[in-house]
């Protein structure tokens, strides 16, 4: 038993850097998005636009996947509820922006 809870104290540890990487992976690439859109926007390049939500989506899909992956170590169901709502909230912003980002092609065409 105490073996159980040992490993499963690694596991937790594992998880949250897990997270942590994730999420850190995400916020990056939504900084070098806003940082290639702003230069974009000065030079007037008309694919800004499509850049930055193609950039945003990436970003929000990294976010997503911590999420999920922090519902592994989540063990009340309060917890759960809270990250459901956050991960719903994150899928329909997704989705808003691929939404988004198929229009600006079309138009673009």
């Amino acid at each position: 038993m105490d073996l159980l809870h040992h490993v499963e104290g690694i596991f937790s540890i594992i998880v949250q850097y897990g997270v942590i990487l994730i999420e850190c992976a995400g916020v990056m690439i939504l900084m070098s998005t806003a940082i290639k859109s702003i230069r974009g926007y000065i030079k007037h390049d008309p694919d800004v636009r499509l850049a930055l939500a193609k950039g945003i989506a990436l970003a929000l899909e990294f976010k997503l996947g911590g999420e999920v992956l922090r519902t592994v170590i989540v063990r009340e169901w309060s917890e759960l509820l809270i990250l459901g709502a956050v991960i719903l909230l994150r899928g329909a912003l997704t989705l808003i922006i691929h939404w988004e980002i198929k229009n600006e092609e079309s138009h673009m065409e």
